[in-house]
């Protein structure tokens, strides 16, 4: 049971940072009257969604490299050097 308690305390905190952050941005765009044209918007969701391939790529590759072992023989060459 005590395990929980940070686990508790963290998710409280995280979603209250959420909402916080939520709230400002909710508050920063109400007050913005610019407008955005059709290619801003185009060029906005290229630029999220690339951005997101990109990640998610990198990442897929970093659990590739270490379920296929390649990084154990990076340190085992450093530590026969020592």
């Amino acid at each position: 049971m005590h395990r929980r308690w940070p686990v508790i305390i963290t998710a409280v905190v995280l979603c209250g940072l959420l909402l916080l952050a939520l709230t400002f941005m909710v508050q920063a765009w109400t007050r913005i009257e610019a407008q955005m044209s059709v290619h801003g918007w185009i060029a906005l969701t290229l630029g999220v969604v690339l951005s997101v391939a990109i990640g998610s790529g990198l990442m897929a590759l970093m659990f590739f490299s270490h379920r296929r072992g390649y990084d154990d023989a990076v340190g085992r060459d450093e530590d026969r050097e020592k």
